[in-house]
């Protein structure tokens, strides 16, 4: 004998609503589908479980032996559709969360005191690491990721969180000393700061105002794939960094930077928020990523 589950939990809900009508209504099945349903469970159990009549349904007394365990089945799905439900709406449980380790720097000390205060249920575990992470082989919920574009990638999800503008910059005693270039042609005598990509190799500046554009590097002493330590390096006169606007706004106030060719602009770059596979996301991650929407200023 194989039994259909979902039959039995039908069969309660008919008893539940009274009669063959109420119960399509609630389950939003055809009458019919309910009946022809019925009638196969009577037959696989080899009873009858309910006498039907114009007026009126009786459950007979097999049936009754039948509906504790149909109740039970009922309620257990009921119980795990209301968790289900819950846990949409109520972010809890762990969230794991991969960003480069200079993301921090943008001001989400805020954040994270907030989303620690509004889902109090949640327990986040941030790994900070230049690294690109293997979402589902790590096991992490989000990544944070910045990049003019991602490579296509059927086993995970890319939403845009923001655009960050980015541009040259150095300190005041540098720029007393080297010199102020006017125009990227006279970066090629400064010294600059070189940011390392993801093959291993120094990112070229590629500059545009209208529909001028130049590229090159100029030579220096360091190469590194930290933001953050070039940032300071060049606040200490080291020499000219390329860096994101927001990244830079702090140290430009207080006097430590100053944007190098402010008419010349370097390619935006992309903050992404990735996500293992296509299937709907926890309440906890839309939960997070929306915060990081308004941290940054993108809702």
């Amino acid at each position: 004998m194989s039994l259909d589950a979902n039959d039995l939990i039908l069969f309660a809900r008919v008893v539940e609503a009274g009669s063959f009508a109420k119960a399509a209504e609630r389950t939003a099945l055809p009458k019919s589908t309910l009946s022809r349903r019925i009638t196969a469970l009577e037959a696989t159990l080899g009873e009858r479980l309910l006498m039907r009549s114009t007026r009126r349904l009786m459950i007979t007394e097999f049936g009754e032996r039948m509906l504790d365990h149909a109740r039970r089945l009922l309620e257990e799905t009921d119980a795990a559709s209301a968790m289900a439900l819950h846990r949409q709406g109520t972010p809890r449980g762990v969230l794991r969360v991969s960003m480069p380790p200079d993301f921090v720097e943008l001001d989400l000390t805020p954040v994270l005191l907030q989303f620690a205060a509004d889902y109090p249920e949640v327990r986040l575990e941030l790994d900070l690491s230049p690294r690109r992470v293997d979402l589902l082989a790590e096991r992490f919920d989000l990544a944070v990721r910045a990049a003019s574009r991602l490579p296509d990638d059927g086993t995970l999800v890319a939403r845009k969180l923001c655009e960050k503008p980015n541009g040259l910059y150095a300190s005041p005693a540098y720029l007393q000393r080297y010199g102020v270039p006017n125009e990227p042609d006279d970066l090629p005598g400064h010294v600059g700061l070189r940011l390392i990509g993801g093959n291993g190799e120094p990112i070229p500046w590629r500059l545009s105002r209208g529909p001028d554009s130049w590229e090159g590097l100029p030579d220096g002493p360091l190469a590194a794939n930290s933001p953050g330590l070039q940032r300071d390096l060049a606040a200490h006169g080291m020499g000219i960094v390329a860096l994101d606007d927001r990244f830079a706004a702090k140290w430009v106030e207080q006097g430590l930077l100053k944007r190098v060719l402010p008419d010349w602009n370097l390619p935006a770059v992309t903050l992404w928020c990735v996500t293992p596979g296509r299937r709907l996301i926890p309440a906890r991650t839309s939960a997070f990523i929306e915060l990081l929407r308004k941290a940054l200023g993108t809702e």
